[in-house]
């Protein structure tokens, strides 16, 4: 090769080699500005999560719709307060709405909401000592008997062994139940333990693991001489799971420990 074709081949070469760094550095630059804002986008989730505000909320849909005034009432919020944090995580697309009148009901937009939320908790159970610390202060009632499994649960149910008591307020049974439990609020129970059965074993549950209805309930049942232990979990659990539930107002007329008008 003659030297005006070597320093033509080697120009054509180093021409060849800039265009090639100059493509892979404008791909790069396209890939960083697709991850930069799709992960933008998912950092919305992330900004409405952070708050504790707005996991209680969270938690407290996970139970069914509510109004913005009754969840600010359970939640121990400002109605104004309330409807903030519900229009962030609104925005974020974790919740949903729909109007009845003058009323504005929110609910978690799906199920998917419901197992982000489930994801945050066992994370945070996993990664943050403080979580254990906080638990073992709450729950630190003594208990005779292990709680149960949802397994373990269904199983207790259908051979009629168990009573079960939803300990949740009324609004939220009537939202939707384990099927075939008994709405005894933990407020009430005192006053009412004359409606169970002595000899039975009682079941109680709530709104979720970390929900304290159900620590009361069993405490409380223990006491006046019942055995008793809780549901591990909560209704929202049980549901996502697909087990049997129920919507509607307490009957009274329910065999206890039966299933009546179940749906999947």
């Amino acid at each position: 090769m003659t030297r005006p074709a070597a320093q033509s081949a080697q120009q054509s070469a180093q021409q060849s080699a800039q265009q090639s760094a100059q493509q892979s550095a404008q791909q790069q630059t396209y890939h960083q500005a697709f991850k930069a804002q799709l992960y933008a986008q998912f950092a919305r989730i992330g900004k409405a999560l952070a708050s504790p505000q707005r996991l209680a909320l969270l938690d407290l849909l996970a139970q069914g719709e509510r109004t913005v005034e009754a969840l600010a009432r359970e939640a121990g919020l400002p109605v104004a307060s309330a409807s903030q944090h519900l229009q962030a995580l609104r925005q974020a697309q974790l919740v949903a709405t729909r109007k009845a009148g003058l009323y504005v009901y929110y609910r978690l937009a799906d199920d998917a909401v419901f197992a982000l939320w489930q994801a945050v908790r066992t994370v945070g159970e996993q990664q943050l000592a403080e979580v254990d610390r906080l638990l073992a202060l709450y729950q630190r009632q003594p208990e005779a008997l292990e709680p149960l499994s949802r397994d373990e649960l269904r199983a207790r149910m259908a051979s009629g062994e168990v009573i079960v008591l939803d300990v949740r307020p009324v609004e939220e049974y009537r939202q939707g139940h384990i099927a075939g439990a008994r709405s005894l609020p933990v407020a009430e129970l005192t006053a009412r333990l004359a409606e169970l059965p002595p000899g039975r074993e009682i079941v109680a549950y709530c709104r979720g693991p970390y929900c304290l209805f159900s620590h009361e309930a069993v405490a409380t049942l223990t006491a006046h001489g019942y055995r008793a232990r809780r549901l591990i979990e909560g209704y929202p659990e049980w549901r996502v799971a697909g087990f049997p539930t129920h919507a509607g107002p307490p009957e009274s007329s329910a065999p206890p420990g039966k299933v009546r008008h179940a749906t999947a």
